[in-house]
């Protein structure tokens, strides 16, 4: 047999200074709270000898690193014993048997009994023990209370007083009654109207926390939270309504096993309330293998991440990315079809087939692009747009551009003249995003455009930007200047946009800035305004 003089090792330590005295504290509550010494009579006195000398500080951090490490009845007493903050860890996570807790309940005073009746787990003497406390725990003290209790066989005898010289209040003794009715009466003042809402009170708001760490209980209830405020977390089970999770732990907590950036949503107004991403990795007894809980860490989402299912209301910028997802896979396998049935791949297939076939991929084009602005507009909202630095070619943009649109040119029975004038440089930025502004703009002149209507696009140098021009359609003439970007509704003719022109007008304006430009509305004409390359060796693009 092996004899453990840990135990006397540090009973016998110098407690003589601080550092001292908190190293013992702490070597005894570690080696008595996991079981590795027996709790003796000698240690538990000397822990309650040096308390009082310990800073809150050690004794919540000795408090925490015994849950769930089974301490035995004495040590969950000595806790017990010590402020709600301090005994929270432990008389939340301790395991005992019936017997122990109705040992230490009579011993615990109400605020930590208190804590125990959050508990759901602890056997059922425990519990009748805590109901039969009753209102004993919650009653205020009598005015009789208030006075310092002495025996009555050796109070002095009462000697005759005037009645109208009252003896004076000791400022030294038990809390006043006067004072105690002058706060009741100041509650009354700024509280008991209840036609006016209670006084305000300043400098006690929590400043919304951006992370914390947790641990549950095999039922997944958090049994211990640090990095936040544990009220409103303690004695939570994940996936009740004030702490609503998604399936990712769901699935996880069946199978036991690790997740990650799992959604979580915690209701309330305080700091803690609000969206998380929370990470966890299961917990198990190395004694005997059993499933203790989850540890783990939780997170605010950054703005590209979603904390929360999608709720009725105003959608969100995830919300169209998301429909954006549902639309695109089915638009483009009726394009494949369409394309498939033109082509007779399938078999030979009618005139007046392949002809429908040729409206439809020319009307999922245009419902693909729609898509696309949607996807792009829900990636600024999001700040999520992805933008790579580039040289763009203003004539062969142009060029491009307008050699798309002479389907609508024609459709239209309008002309559009490029000039790209002379010594025009490049534009510095993503050659996908100048393509789609560009293209935009000149798609909603040409469909607003007339019979016989000629347009002009020109391209000139304005110091370090590239400006590029478009005339104003006739059509437009009866929204003048910027009252175009309200136009989402109206119908400009076969060749419109899907998403109006008031949605156009504004997504380009919002890429345009995003590539360190922008857009204006004349009277005359359009004007975008993009970064010059004026080294071509080097390019340059301005992003958030």
């Amino acid at each position: 047999m092996r004899f453990d003089d840990s135990l006397d090792t540090v009973l016998g330590a110098d407690m003589a200074t601080p550092f001292g005295v908190q190293s013992a504290w702490r070597q005894l509550t570690d080696l008595i709270g996991r079981r590795r010494v027996d709790a003796t009579p000698e240690a538990l006195e000397r822990l309650r000898a040096i308390r009082s000398l310990v800073p809150p500080a050690v004794r919540g951090a000795s408090a925490r690193s015994l849950a769930f490490a089974t301490p035995p009845a004495s040590l969950v007493r000595l806790f017990g014993e010590d402020d709600p903050a301090i005994a929270a860890p432990v008389l939340s996570t301790a395991r005992l048997d019936a017997s122990d807790w109705l040992a230490i309940i009579p011993e615990l005073p109400p605020a930590s009994r208190s804590l125990l009746r959050h508990r759901r787990d602890l056997p059922v003497r425990a519990v009748r023990a805590l109901d039969s406390y009753g209102a004993a725990d919650f009653a205020l003290p009598q005015p009789d209370e208030l006075i310092i209790d002495v025996e009555l066989e050796n109070l002095p005898p009462i000697s005759p007083m005037p009645a109208n010289d009252p003896a004076p209040l000791d400022p030294t003794g038990p809390f006043a009654i006067a004072e105690l009715v002058a706060r009741l009466d100041a509650y009354q003042r700024d509280h008991g109207d209840l036609n006016r809402p209670p006084r305000p009170i300043v400098g006690t708001a929590e400043a919304p926390a951006d992370h914390f760490c947790f641990e549950t209980d095999a039922s997944g209830t958090i049994r211990w939270v640090d990095g936040v405020p544990r009220e409103p977390l303690i004695g939570v089970l994940l996936g009740a309504r004030s702490a609503q999770v998604d399936g990712v732990v769901t699935g996880a907590f069946r199978r036991r096993a690790p997740f990650t950036n799992a959604r979580l949503v915690v209701t309330g107004d305080s700091a803690v309330g609000g969206d998380w991403q929370m990470s966890a990795t299961p917990a198990f007894d190395p004694a005997n293998g059993r499933f203790t809980g989850y540890r783990g860490v939780a997170r605010r989402p950054r703005a590209d991440e979603r904390a929360e299912p999608i709720r009725a209301g105003r959608p969100t910028a995830e919300a169209f990315r998301a429909l954006v997802h549902e639309l695109r896979t089915p638009t483009n396998a009726i394009s494949g079809f369409a394309e498939m049935i033109e082509a007779q791949v399938l078999g030979p297939a009618p005139d007046i087939y392949r002809e429908r076939a040729v409206a439809i991929r020319g009307s999922t084009r245009e419902l693909l692009d729609a898509i696309d602005d949607v996807d792009t507009a829900a990636r600024l909202d999001q700040q999520a747009l992805v933008l790579r630095p580039g040289l763009v070619v203003v004539a062969s943009l142009l060029s491009r551009a307008a050699a798309d649109l002479e389907p609508l040119m024609r459709l239209r029975q309008s002309v559009v003249d490029v000039d790209t004038g002379q010594g025009v440089p490049d534009i510095a930025g993503d050659e996908v995003a100048v393509g789609r502004i560009i293209s935009r703009l000149m798609g909603l002149a040409v469909a607003a455009s007339g019979q016989g209507e000629r347009l002009t696009v020109g391209a000139s140098a304005e110091g370090e930007m590239v400006a590029l021009t478009i005339d104003r359609p006739r059509a437009f003439a009866a929204h003048p200047g910027e009252a175009l970007f309200a136009l989402d509704s109206e119908d400009q003719g076969e060749g419109a946009t899907l998403l109006g022109v008031g949605f156009a007008l504004r997504l380009a304006r919002r890429l345009a800035a995003e590539l360190g430009g922008g857009l204006t509305i004349g009277e005359d004409r359009l004007t975008l305004r993009l970064p010059a390359a004026l080294n071509r060796d080097v390019g340059q693009l301005s992003s958030n």
